[in-house]
């Protein structure tokens, strides 16, 4: 038995929205109120405050007030995890951001006769008779 005002263990997965439901959530309830749309979408990465999670029950059960749009989305099957292109996306960026930078060109080099030759920042301009 618990002691009074203990809170007993929490569950890390997602819990449906709908009061004394204890089921799983598995999908995501958005409402756009400009488009009088209620979205259904598969489970959000992480909670918001504004969406509702639902379990497969009451996600199958949901109905939209009068004149609303339920508009649902199913997941892509093929859209499970990162694919071999994104992979090797990630994996090129990381190479790239590994290598050194190349060294700066200097704006105007000493090897340069026309420039004349260049000492601290005074320069010795050489007469072109």
């Amino acid at each position: 038995m618990r002691a009074a005002g203990s809170v007993g263990a929490v569950s890390p997965a997602r819990r449906c929205s709908r009061t004394a439901c204890g089921r799983s959530a598995v999908n995501t309830l958005t409402y756009v109120y400009a488009d009088q749309t209620a979205v259904l979408g598969p489970l959000a990465t992480y909670a918001e405050p504004h969406a509702y999670d639902l379990c497969d029950v009451h996600s199958e059960r949901l109905s939209a007030p009068r004149g609303w749009e339920v508009l649902r989305l199913a997941p892509d099957p093929t859209a499970q995890g990162p694919s071999s292109d994104d992979l090797l996306a990630l994996a090129d960026a990381v190479r790239e951001a590994g290598r050194p930078a190349p060294a700066p060109v200097p704006l105007h080099s000493t090897d340069d006769p026309s420039r004349g030759a260049k000492r601290g920042h005074l320069r010795v301009l050489t007469s072109t008779d």
